[in-house]
Protein backbone atom coordinates (compact mmCIF):
# COMPACT_ATOMS: atom_id res chain seq x y z
CA UNK A 1 0.00 0.00 0.00
CA UNK A 2 2.84 2.58 0.90
CA UNK A 3 4.30 2.08 -2.71
CA UNK A 4 1.15 2.98 -4.01
CA UNK A 5 0.88 5.90 -2.03
CA UNK A 6 4.36 6.82 -3.12
CA UNK A 7 3.36 6.42 -6.74
CA UNK A 8 0.42 8.37 -6.52
CA UNK A 9 2.79 11.71 -4.76
CA UNK A 10 5.86 10.99 -7.85
CA UNK A 11 3.32 11.43 -10.32
CA UNK A 12 2.25 15.07 -9.46
CA UNK A 13 6.00 15.72 -8.79
CA UNK A 14 7.09 14.45 -12.41
CA UNK A 15 6.51 18.04 -14.07
CA UNK A 16 8.44 19.99 -11.11
CA UNK A 17 11.26 22.30 -12.28
CA UNK A 18 14.07 20.32 -10.88
CA UNK A 19 12.65 16.94 -12.77
CA UNK A 20 12.99 18.68 -15.95
CA UNK A 21 16.21 19.92 -16.07
CA UNK A 22 17.33 15.76 -14.54
CA UNK A 23 15.23 14.96 -17.83
CA UNK A 24 17.62 18.06 -19.94
CA UNK A 25 20.13 15.95 -18.52
CA UNK A 26 19.11 12.50 -18.63
CA UNK A 27 18.69 13.51 -22.91
CA UNK A 28 22.11 15.31 -23.36
CA UNK A 29 23.80 12.63 -22.10
CA UNK A 30 21.71 9.99 -23.76
CA UNK A 31 22.38 12.11 -27.31
CA UNK A 32 25.83 12.71 -27.13
CA UNK A 33 26.34 9.23 -25.93
CA UNK A 34 24.20 8.41 -29.05
CA UNK A 35 25.46 10.73 -31.81
CA UNK A 36 29.67 9.76 -30.82
CA UNK A 37 28.48 5.64 -31.05
CA UNK A 38 26.68 6.71 -34.56
CA UNK A 39 29.96 8.82 -35.83
CA UNK A 40 31.99 5.31 -34.39
CA UNK A 41 30.02 2.73 -36.07
CA UNK A 42 29.82 4.84 -39.32
CA UNK A 43 33.76 5.51 -39.73
CA UNK A 44 35.59 3.23 -37.76
CA UNK A 45 33.96 -0.64 -37.59
CA UNK A 46 36.67 -2.14 -39.79
CA UNK A 47 39.98 -0.12 -38.54
CA UNK A 48 41.85 1.23 -35.18
CA UNK A 49 42.50 4.78 -34.99
CA UNK A 50 45.37 6.28 -32.97
CA UNK A 51 45.14 9.01 -31.66
CA UNK A 52 48.33 9.55 -29.22
CA UNK A 53 50.62 7.67 -27.29
CA UNK A 54 47.65 6.75 -24.61
CA UNK A 55 44.40 6.81 -26.96
CA UNK A 56 42.89 4.67 -29.24
CA UNK A 57 39.47 4.44 -31.23
CA UNK A 58 39.25 1.04 -31.51
CA UNK A 59 35.01 -0.45 -32.14
CA UNK A 60 34.33 -3.02 -30.44
CA UNK A 61 30.92 -4.56 -29.53
CA UNK A 62 30.19 -5.77 -25.52
CA UNK A 63 27.79 -8.22 -24.56
CA UNK A 64 28.44 -7.59 -20.61
CA UNK A 65 27.87 -5.05 -18.48
CA UNK A 66 29.94 -1.76 -18.04
CA UNK A 67 34.24 -2.75 -19.01
CA UNK A 68 33.30 -6.08 -20.44
CA UNK A 69 32.27 -7.95 -17.49
CA UNK A 70 29.48 -10.67 -16.98
CA UNK A 71 30.16 -11.25 -21.54
CA UNK A 72 28.32 -14.32 -22.78
CA UNK A 73 27.19 -15.98 -25.85
CA UNK A 74 24.18 -16.97 -23.37
CA UNK A 75 21.43 -15.03 -24.75
CA UNK A 76 19.58 -16.39 -21.66
CA UNK A 77 21.51 -14.32 -19.59
CA UNK A 78 21.80 -11.82 -21.99
CA UNK A 79 18.42 -11.24 -21.91
CA UNK A 80 18.19 -11.42 -18.04
CA UNK A 81 21.12 -8.78 -17.34
CA UNK A 82 18.99 -6.61 -19.98
CA UNK A 83 16.07 -6.97 -18.23
CA UNK A 84 17.77 -6.11 -14.99
CA UNK A 85 19.02 -3.01 -15.97
CA UNK A 86 15.82 -1.45 -17.57
CA UNK A 87 15.05 -2.14 -13.86
CA UNK A 88 17.58 0.01 -12.06
CA UNK A 89 17.02 2.54 -14.46
CA UNK A 90 13.52 2.47 -13.92
CA UNK A 91 14.23 2.66 -9.60
CA UNK A 92 16.83 5.19 -10.35
CA UNK A 93 13.99 7.18 -12.04
CA UNK A 94 11.95 6.92 -9.42
CA UNK A 95 14.74 8.43 -7.00
CA UNK A 96 15.21 11.09 -8.92
CA UNK A 97 11.58 12.24 -9.07
CA UNK A 98 11.73 11.93 -5.43
CA UNK A 99 15.22 13.35 -4.08
CA UNK A 100 16.97 16.25 -3.52
CA UNK A 101 18.73 18.33 -6.28
CA UNK A 102 22.15 17.08 -5.86
CA UNK A 103 20.79 13.96 -5.76
CA UNK A 104 18.80 14.62 -9.00
CA UNK A 105 21.71 15.38 -11.00
CA UNK A 106 24.08 12.85 -9.47
CA UNK A 107 21.07 9.98 -10.42
CA UNK A 108 20.38 12.06 -13.84
CA UNK A 109 23.92 11.05 -15.06
CA UNK A 110 24.21 7.88 -14.43
CA UNK A 111 20.48 7.58 -16.21
CA UNK A 112 22.11 9.53 -19.10
CA UNK A 113 24.74 6.87 -19.35
CA UNK A 114 22.71 3.90 -18.46
CA UNK A 115 19.72 4.45 -20.91
CA UNK A 116 22.44 5.12 -24.14
CA UNK A 117 23.91 1.67 -23.46
CA UNK A 118 20.14 0.24 -22.53
CA UNK A 119 19.42 1.22 -26.17
CA UNK A 120 22.24 -0.41 -27.83
CA UNK A 121 21.36 -3.93 -25.69
CA UNK A 122 17.79 -3.74 -26.63
CA UNK A 123 18.52 -2.48 -30.88
CA UNK A 124 22.31 -4.00 -31.36
CA UNK A 125 22.14 -6.89 -29.17
CA UNK A 126 25.23 -5.72 -28.45
CA UNK A 127 27.22 -2.47 -26.85
CA UNK A 128 29.90 -0.46 -29.07
CA UNK A 129 32.41 0.45 -26.74
CA UNK A 130 35.50 2.44 -28.57
CA UNK A 131 37.61 4.07 -26.54
CA UNK A 132 40.73 2.40 -26.24
CA UNK A 133 43.24 3.69 -23.34
CA UNK A 134 46.68 2.45 -22.80
CA UNK A 135 50.47 2.86 -21.66
CA UNK A 136 52.23 0.46 -23.45
CA UNK A 137 51.21 -2.98 -23.31
CA UNK A 138 49.02 -2.19 -20.17
CA UNK A 139 45.41 -1.57 -21.99
CA UNK A 140 42.33 -0.06 -19.73
CA UNK A 141 38.87 -2.03 -20.47
CA UNK A 142 37.61 -0.57 -23.77
CA UNK A 143 34.52 1.30 -22.97
CA UNK A 144 32.48 4.66 -24.70
CA UNK A 145 30.78 7.68 -23.59
CA UNK A 146 27.64 6.45 -21.60
CA UNK A 147 30.38 4.35 -19.50
CA UNK A 148 32.16 7.62 -18.64
CA UNK A 149 29.13 9.03 -17.33
CA UNK A 150 27.82 6.09 -15.66
CA UNK A 151 31.18 5.98 -13.95
CA UNK A 152 31.54 9.61 -13.36
CA UNK A 153 28.10 9.15 -11.64
CA UNK A 154 28.82 6.44 -9.40
CA UNK A 155 32.22 8.44 -8.12
CA UNK A 156 30.50 11.12 -7.45
CA UNK A 157 27.74 9.29 -5.09
CA UNK A 158 30.54 7.64 -3.32
CA UNK A 159 32.70 10.65 -2.70
CA UNK A 160 28.93 12.04 -1.62
CA UNK A 161 28.53 9.39 0.71
CA UNK A 162 31.99 9.63 2.30
CA UNK A 163 31.33 13.85 3.83
CA UNK A 164 27.19 12.99 4.62
CA UNK A 165 27.07 12.63 8.45
CA UNK A 166 24.09 10.22 8.59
Amino acid sequence: MNLLTDLKKSKGNILKKENIFSLILISTIFLLDRYSKIIIIKDFSDQKFFLNDFLNLDLIWNTGIGFGLLASNSSMLYNFITFLIGAIILTLLYIVINSKNLDKIIFSIIIGGALGNFYDRLVFKAVPDFIDLHYNNFHWFIFNIADIFITLGIIVFITKGFFEKN
